[in-house]
């Protein structure tokens, strides 16, 4: 058992088959944009031999484990192995043609495995999970002022419903409504197209349509609102979220990538840390390995065993 733990972790580490895996991985993902166009029996036998390949690979990898825990505790190794154990899930069980497209679709999210394709790439999505907090606590600043700048918007810029109109002013809303914006007629029609509206002016999709259109209702007496104020309405959103949100969302990412990256380099000197220990000769790799595998099994991470071994071989040095 030692032997192959021995032998799969050597295979594991080798370049040569991390780039197979990688060939693999992008041959997997190119058919399954191709299926999209239509399949052959010569596609579904290769999408096969690449779904045996994954699962020799993951069983490989199981093998290799310090520990049952430390495997699972890895958020790749379990993100590989639900994709893989979708892919054995037949189609012919699914009687109901939604479940059969869910299926599908589950399936198509095989070319994720391109994430793991690049250290970078993985670096990368580790800034993202760790940024959620941060993101979600940004997203709620969001939408606290979405909320209050749409409840503005309608109480200043709805427009007035066309029953209750003199026949001057429907006359003068008809030919409003001919020159609207055709997706938005009234863009603070009621609270949730006017949080839209807003939306839609963070991405710059042709705001300043939307104020002429306001600016026209104003000229018609349709909205008892200056020009003025709805100009520098459209203006002090679209500045505020634009630059000032999208900014605070932007330094959260930026702050996580440093702290990640510090995280990452700090592993790099403790790993130079205990092959110098290695070649000075203060420990042997087998005292190493079986101090991190008896701090496993105690329950302790093995960034906090490195932690605590490196600690240790300075004291001793």
């Amino acid at each position: 058992m030692n032997k192959l733990k021995e032998l799969c972790h050597l295979l594991l580490t080798q370049k040569w088959f991390e780039f197979a895996i990688i060939v693999v991985i992008l041959v997997n993902s190119v058919l399954i944009g191709i299926e999209t166009y239509g399949t052959t029996p010569m596609m579904r036998d290769i999408n096969f031999i690449c779904l045996l390949i994954f699962t020799i690979e993951i069983g490989m990898r199981f093998f290799a484990r310090e520990s049952v825990r430390g495997f699972f505790s890895n958020g790749w190794n379990i993100f590989d192995l639900v994709l893989v154990l979708i892919s054995y899930v037949p189609e012919s069980i699914f009687a109901d043609s939604s479940e059969f497209m869910a299926l599908r679709v589950l399936r198509v999210f095989r070319v994720l495995r391109l994430l793991r394709v690049s250290n970078e790439i993985k670096v990368i999505i580790e800034v993202l999970v760790q940024s959620v907090s941060a993101l979600f606590y940004n997203a709620l600043f969001f939408f606290i002022f979405l909320y209050l700048f749409a409840i503005t918007g309608v109480y200043l810029f709805q427009l007035p419903a066309y029953e209750q109109l003199s026949d001057e002013n429907k006359g003068r809303y008809e030919h409003l409504q001919e020159d609207a914006y055709e997706s938005a007629p009234d863009p603070y029609g009621d609270l949730s197209e006017g949080m839209f509206t807003l939306f839609r002016i963070v991405t710059g999709d042709d705001w300043a349509v939307i104020r002429y259109h306001l600016l026209s209702a104003s000229e018609a007496g349709l909205i008892s609102v200056s020009p003025a104020v709805i100009t520098g309405y459209h203006i002090v959103w679209f500045v505020f979220a634009a630059f000032l949100l999208l900014n605070l969302v932007v330094g959260a990412i930026v702050n996580n990538y440093e702290m990640v990256m510090e995280k990452i380099q700090k592993k790099r000197e403790i790993e130079d840390t205990i092959i110098e220990a290695i070649s000075d000769g203060v420990l042997t790799n087998e005292e190493i390995q079986a101090i991190l595998a008896a701090a496993s099994t105690e329950g302790i991470k093995p960034a906090e065993a490195k932690l605590m071994l490196k600690a240790e071989l300075e004291e001793k040095k």
